[in-house]
């Protein structure tokens, strides 16, 4: 055998991706379990033998699949058969979630489309480990102009700043802004504290024109708009 002939994987792990990939293209993501899914997305970087054992490493370590595709680079590297091809690989799908879900609410009234709205929030936020403020900067026609982390807290809080956020709002011309935070306990319950500062922000923001449509918290368990909920 020549040294560059590609080298295939053994025949028992060629058929078990064949019947893999047969499954995800003619079932679809509900006919397969989180640890199979993460075994496809792993064939890229494991060209030879069995990616189950990984998949099913990482599934272990982390909890769910969601959690996986979140986790920072250093998380990954500290379990077990993680690689640099690995990493680059869970990378580059929580990649193409991100700029997929930008596509969903690129150049459209976010109030009109909602449902693509969250799924952009959760897929940002959703699985952070620490609570991060962000807020959603909107032209007049509520049309996205710029999103912005505002600050990075601790497990429980992070910081808002009502000038900042005011100062920056006015920098990039918005009418219209979305508030948005996440719980990393993952119960999106509002605080005290969430429904106080939201309130500052508007009272702040109405003398200058600025007007905030909601507050979402997003937790893995679900979300809340204060809105909705009468809150603000």
């Amino acid at each position: 055998m020549s040294l560059n002939e590609p080298i295939s994987p053994p025949p028992d792990a060629l058929g078990h991706r064949q019947r893999l990939r047969a499954r995800l293209i003619d079932g679809g993501p509900d006919a397969m379990a989180d640890y199979e899914v993460l075994e496809v997305m792993l064939f890229a970087a494991r060209p030879r033998g069995d990616t189950k054992p990984l998949a099913k490493s990482l599934i272990r370590h982390f909890g769910t699949l969601g959690d996986v595709l979140s986790a920072s680079v250093d998380e990954l590297r500290v379990v077990d058969g993680v690689g640099e091809a690995a990493i680059a690989a869970i990378a580059v799908v929580r990649e193409a979630a991100r700029r997929l879900a930008a596509t969903q609410i690129a150049d459209k009234p976010l109030l009109s489309s909602f449902d693509a709205l969250l799924e952009y929030c959760r897929i940002h936020i959703s699985h952070a480990k620490i609570e991060e403020f962000h807020v959603l900067f909107l032209d007049t026609k509520n049309r996205l102009l710029k999103h912005e982390r505002q600050g990075v807290g601790t497990v429980d809080q992070a910081p808002v700043y009502v000038r900042e956020v005011l100062r920056r709002a006015l920098e990039l011309g918005a009418s219209n802004m979305i508030m948005l935070h996440n719980h990393p306990s993952g119960d999106p319950t509002p605080s005290r504290a969430d429904i106080e500062i939201t309130n500052r922000v508007i009272e702040a923001g109405q003398p200058l024109g600025v007007k905030v449509h909601d507050h979402l918290v997003i937790g893995k368990s679900g979300h809340v708009s204060l809105k909705s909920r009468g809150l603000i």
